[in-house]
């Protein structure tokens, strides 16, 4: 358990205290290399507007996010997180959709959020939304530099939010990208930062440098497939966000892990027999809540072999599916972590984007990639422009 939100279970296997320091020497250095990026995970981070200026945009009960990847992801991830705080609407535009239909609606909020300020589909899916909804208040996140949507910014007189320079999409979540659109949505910002004390906590970073040495010694024996065991829907695209996040840091040089993501326990009827007998390439991570309040069974329709399901609800039914299948994974000697939820919270969500970031980038320094760039991904981009000459 490295806070009192979270119980983490490590992968086991021999600790090797030679890679242990060499990681504690790599993230000693990426603490002061990347300090700005990681700023802004914690409470110190400055932003680039005063909060005040949010004020004229906090009354709008319906919220349009668009963007794509790293500039909508980690807003989706704290909404379904959180959903159960959250009252307004939003809708969020992540993909293009050639039958967007979208009747005009009063009070709505358009918020565009794009680094570069030249994402194909986004200027396209707002394009779409502005001919529909003129009504519309906007409101754009971008770098401040000469882009489409700052020049489309001055001519339509929408104000602007500035995207720093120095913090990439997918590491985005805990800037304005991401804390924007939270506070719109009524949820604490400041909760979210859990840098400071994470990285103060020994336990914390005892666990990390272990857990990322074990993945690493993985990838060397080419065990590059992280299957995700997702026991909560809610956390379906938190686990986007990390699925984004580890295959464009790493995925270069032919190196990189494979994120899969596998919803249960769905997927005990399609997946597991291959999981537990199929090849030995795998790691998984086991996630799930504990003890989360849910729907309870009727007894009265409950007999035979099902009595065993009388007095339960069904957060207990799916917690015991999830430690039963720990324990046939042990039995086999197939490797898991495991993450056990105790409260949904800010601070929660928080301290996870950190672990993974921080994860993430320590793993690209031990595979010698760069984990902060994505350069394969502008060829797609050159040749989309070409065929639409």
């Amino acid at each position: 358990m490295f806070s009192k939100n979270i119980i983490f279970q490590n992968f086991r296997h021999k600790k090797n205290v030679k890679t242990k320091k060499k990681i504690f020497k790599i993230l000693k250095k990426e603490l002061q290399e990347s300090s700005l990026l990681l700023n802004s995970y914690s409470t110190k981070y400055k932003y680039s507007f005063k909060k005040k200026k949010l004020n004229k945009y906090r009354n709008f009960q319906q919220i349009n996010l668009i963007g794509m990847g790293g500039s909508v992801l980690g807003t989706e991830a704290i909404h379904d997180f959180l959903k159960f705080k959250i009252k307004k609407k939003i809708k969020f535009y992540n993909n293009l959709n050639s039958q967007i239909n979208i009747k005009s609606r009063n009070n709505t909020l358009n918020l565009i959020v794009s680094k570069s300020g030249n994402t194909l589909e986004t200027v396209a899916n707002f394009n779409v939304i502005l001919k529909s909804q003129k009504k519309n208040k906007n409101l754009i996140i971008t770098e401040n530099k000469s882009n489409f949507l700052m020049s489309l910014a001055k001519k339509l007189k929408i104000e602007v939010i500035e995207h720093k320079n120095f913090i990439g999409g997918r590491y985005s979540v805990l800037s304005e990208v991401g804390m924007i659109p939270a506070q719109l949505l009524g949820l604490n910002e400041k909760k979210f930062k859990r840098f400071n004390y994470l990285i103060k906590n020994k336990t914390f970073l005892n666990e990390l440098i272990y857990n990322v040495g074990f993945m690493f010694q993985n990838a060397t024996k080419g065990n590059i497939n992280s299957v995700i065991l997702n026991y909560d829907e809610s956390s379906e695209n938190f686990f986007k966000w990390y699925q984004q996040l580890t295959a464009e840091s790493l995925g270069k040089n032919n190196q990189g892990f494979f994120p899969i993501l596998s919803s249960m326990p769905k997927d005990n009827h399609s997946l597991l027999q291959l999981y537990l007998d199929g090849p030995r390439n795998n790691f998984f991570t086991f996630f799930g809540f504990k003890n989360e309040k849910s729907n309870k069974l009727n007894n009265t329709n409950l007999f035979d072999h099902f009595s065993i399901l009388k007095n339960k609800n069904l957060s207990q039914i799916i917690q015991a599916q999830r430690d039963a299948t720990k324990l046939v994974f042990r039995r086999k000697g197939i490797p898991f972590r495991s993450f056990e939820i105790l409260k949904r919270n800010e601070e929660t969500i928080g301290e996870l984007f950190t672990f993974f970031v921080l994860e993430t980038i320590l793993l690209g320094r031990l595979m010698n990639v760069n984990p902060f760039d994505q350069p394969s991904v502008e060829l797609i981009k050159t040749e989309t422009s070409k065929i639409l000459n």
